[in-house]
């Protein structure tokens, strides 16, 4: 399995991914753990029984990069240089433990690079939803894709 070329991404499409995951405790635990994140609204079931949730919330770092990666098996494995930068993160519906998420991805823009003709910028908008279809994640990614190898 191959990610896309600069080639083949258009500004305007969309692209549902057909591969979803279900968030465990066990993934918000051992997330917010490794990151040396205390955050009691991730790890402290007592403190999270007074908040206005009455449940942990799921790590927001680990829901974002929960996001682009179940799009990068359609996007851009094996064809990314590198990522440029993520803009415009929101989340703004909560995500639990055992709550489902599935990403679009918009293509927003496609541009070659000015420098090198090799490769250019792809400015993609992914969305998180839950099992209800409730966003929860949001982000504009920018990531320097190779362009197709000459043959």
């Amino acid at each position: 399995m191959r990610g896309m070329y600069l080639e083949e991404f258009e500004a305007g499409a969309v692209i549902s991914h057909t591969l979803r995951r279900t968030v465990t405790e066990m993934d918000n635990m051992l997330f917010s753990n490794m990151t040396l994140n205390p955050q009691p609204l991730h790890i402290d079931y007592e403190f999270c029984k007074t908040t206005e949730f009455g449940q942990p919330l799921v790590n927001s770092l680990f829901t974002l990069g929960l996001m682009i990666g179940i799009s990068v098996n359609d996007t851009t494995v094996g064809t990314t240089i590198a990522n440029l930068g993520m803009t415009d993160v929101t989340f703004p519906n909560p995500l639990f433990h055992g709550d489902t998420v599935r990403v679009e991805t918009k293509i927003v823009s496609v541009r070659e690079s000015r420098s090198k003709p090799d490769r250019g910028i792809v400015e993609l908008e992914h969305q998180a939803f839950n099992q209800h279809d409730k966003l929860v994640a949001r982000c504009v990614r920018q990531a320097m894709m190779r362009k197709r190898p000459q043959s």
